[in-house]
């Protein structure tokens, strides 16, 4: 009986040691940390590069979880239980509604997780209060003021042409994001001072939410071309999704074609913007750094799930509101590989 047992001690010890194996990487399987993502809805255009991103940083190092919250906050929050109940280490949330942090935070506290919000930002006393939460996305601000200085410099160089009843004010439309979003009220509010505050009067025409969406702009568009007609003169939009939507509706009533031009700008620069501007269908957009805020996101869940401190090892920078900050860039025709470089 002693000979047995002897024999079938090393084969036990080898089907332990199996279970403590390797990827192809090299990485230990028992050693993965487990991530739980959520994000807000999966066939929003900007939210699938960053989602990408978190995928392709994440491959071999981390187990995620990511769910599709399908823009519903009672399902997130559900998703987050269930995260929780398979022993994720960090949680790392594309929120529903920025409004819904506090809850979150409820959650992550009572299983002492800590949580990366990203690119929809809570409220700064929210992060103040827990300590393992932060945030990764952009300042708000910041792509308003760039669109605007974009739209500054290019109707100097071509009001000739676009100032269609010679008074010198631009007569512009604007789609807006979703109401009460941070990124729409902040590009909103900057995108316009910004111009004003380079001596060039504006007119509104009409202003309305598209909720980030391609065919609720064309809707919107359609309307507006229908009541306002050449009087439009700049079409403004929070995002390149509701831009590329105004762009088909301008499309067929004919502009694009024929030199009947109307300068169309939007922000995120993806991939199906870039190639409108190269075709000359929009003027321009503002890069939100998708690859970036998707790999910073990664980082910082990858670290706090591991036991480190939260931007230890990283090139990522906190500041005063334990947020990371990557920078937007103008785009125009110009200068479109950078944005281009973005997704490679």
């Amino acid at each position: 009986m002693k000979r047995k047992s002897l024999l079938v001690l090393p084969i036990i010890a080898a089907l332990l040691l199996g279970g403590c194996g390797k990827t192809s990487s090299g990485v230990s399987t028992a050693a993965k940390p487990k991530i739980g993502v959520a994000i807000y809805k999966y066939d929003d255009n900007f939210m699938s590069f960053v989602r990408r991103s978190i995928e392709t940083a994440g491959k071999d190092k981390a187990s995620l979880i990511v769910n599709d919250s399908q823009n519903d906050e009672s399902k997130q929050l559900d998703q987050i239980d269930t995260m929780i109940s398979k022993g994720v280490k960090c949680l790392a949330i594309n929120l529903v509604d920025p409004k819904a942090a506090p809850t979150v935070i409820t959650k992550a506290k009572a299983a002492n997780l800590p949580v990366i919000f990203f690119n929809k930002e809570p409220d700064a006393s929210v992060l103040q209060g827990y300590d393992k939460a932060y945030y990764v996305g952009t300042a708000s601000k910041e792509a308003g003021i760039l669109q605007g200085q974009m739209i500054v410099d290019q109707w100097n160089k071509n009001k000739d042409k676009w100032d269609k009843n010679k008074d010198g004010k631009i007569q512009y439309v604007l789609l807006k994001g979703e109401p009460g979003h941070p990124d729409a009220e902040a590009r909103t509010k900057y995108v316009i001072d910004t111009i004003k505050a380079a001596g060039i009067n504006v007119e509104e025409l009409a202003i309305d939410t598209a909720m980030w969406d391609t065919a609720k702009a064309t809707d919107k568009m359609d309307a507006w071309l229908a009541k306002q007609g050449d009087k439009i003169e700049m079409v403004i939009a929070n995002n390149d999704a509701m831009a590329l939507g105004a762009v088909a509706s301008l499309e067929k009533t004919g502009y694009f074609k024929n030199d009947k031009y109307m300068p169309v700008v939007g922000v995120d620069a993806i991939p199906d913007a870039l190639t409108k501007i190269t075709a000359g269908e929009m003027l321009g957009t503002v890069l939100n750094d998708a690859k970036n805020q998707g790999q910073a996101t990664f980082d910082l869940s990858f670290n706090l799930a591991s036991g480190k401190s939260v931007v230890e090892g990283t090139n990522w920078k906190l500041d005063t509101d334990k947020s990371v900050r990557v920078p937007y860039v103008a785009i125009t025709k110009d200068n479109i590989s950078v944005a281009q470089n973005a997704y490679k």
